[in-house]
């Protein structure tokens, strides 16, 4: 925390200002001076006392009060000083006419319709493959530090030529609904510069709720509502499906392009597919649905019928607030 680090850092010094000063020539009352430091260390000690006790019992009961039902993280010991994690949810393809992504990605970067026709090449001409996730992240951790699980979802825009280099593929991701209250993730989510909206979600604690007694097998729910009332809102119903319009080579290159907002700095989120919680029976499952949503940088909301993607779960590595230029040539893939 940001108070307790200090603190610590008032408690490191502490004694040292308290020799340089008892030690001054024109500190003549040397016993008050002692009293004065002796009571501002103890107060110190204190305050720190506090910060540390209470901001664990904090996380802790937000712990206790989501529990999930993902897999652990199954990496973390093999990436002891990187940001690792379990991400699971729904992620699905929206259609927009490629006129419309000209509308809403800023004009200055261009679309690279050559290397999405390339993994699709029967996708229907005039039109781009916007993408929405709606996932939830599990067991994040870095040096051994271990944040509470939050939710997450949000449309963004893949195939984005940040570099005008026309071949490195980049995502766009203007804004995100997350965990209200959870300021770790908001305020990571806002250094790239997203319009983030807290939010409550349905399931809390979970990528989606499964939905009983549907006609269709393996029917689930999800749902975001931001905490300022019209604000912002998504929800997906998707279903189990036999049919793969997209494959899975598809999903691996967008996910792992590297993400921006502002482009001040970019996201390296590296979703890996090998490991047990994605190659375990039923790890990568097809569904197709339906997503509503009300989200910047849609002027009013919006409805997507028919929507096909893939319901998993994925370890990741990320590597956080990297130049964006760094980034060319990469091909997005794990």
């Amino acid at each position: 925390m940001f108070s307790q680090t200090y603190l610590d850092v008032a408690l490191l010094c502490h004694p040292i200002f308290a020799i340089i000063s008892l030690r001054h020539p024109k500190m003549q009352v040397k016993h008050s001076v002692l009293h004065y430091f002796l009571f501002s260390f103890g107060s110190l000690l204190v305050l720190r006392y506090a910060f540390s006790s209470y901001f664990p019992m904090a996380a802790e009961r937000h712990v206790q009060s989501c529990t999930s039902v993902d897999q652990p993280n199954p990496i973390a010991s093999l990436y002891p000083n990187n940001a690792t994690g379990v991400l699971n949810g729904t992620v699905a393809v929206l259609p927009i006419s490629l006129k419309l992504a000209r509308q809403l990605i800023p004009p200055q970067y261009g679309i690279l319709e050559h290397v999405y026709r390339s993994l699709l090449p029967d996708f229907p001409r005039g039109m781009y493959p916007a993408i929405v996730q709606a996932v939830h992240d599990h067991e994040v951790q870095a040096f051994g530090y271990l944040i509470p699980d939050f939710t997450r979802t949000g449309i963004e825009f893949p195939f984005v030529d940040l570099l005008n280099d026309n071949q490195t593929s980049f995502k766009w991701a203007p804004s995100l609904l997350m965990t209200a209250g959870h300021d770790i993730a908001l305020n990571g989510a806002i250094e790239y510069g997203t319009k983030v909206f807290p939010a409550a979600f349905e399931p809390q604690c979970d990528a989606y709720r499964v939905v009983p007694n549907s006609k269709r097998p393996g029917t689930s729910y999800f749902g975001a509502r931001s905490a300022e009332a019209g604000a912002a809102s998504l929800t997906t119903l998707f279903s189990s499906t036999e049919k793969e319009i997209f494959p899975l080579d598809f999903f691996k290159n967008f996910t792992n392009q590297p993400t921006f907002a502002d482009a001040k700095t970019c996201d390296n989120m590296i979703r890996l597919f090998n490991t047990s919680v994605t190659t375990s029976p039923n790890g990568i499952e097809p569904v197709k649905g339906t997503v509503r949503a009300h989200l910047y940088p849609f002027s009013e909301e919006r409805e997507w019928k028919s929507v096909y993607g893939l319901r998993f779960a994925s370890a990741f590595v990320e590597n956080n607030y990297l130049p964006c230029e760094s980034f060319r040539g990469y091909d997005g893939h794990e």
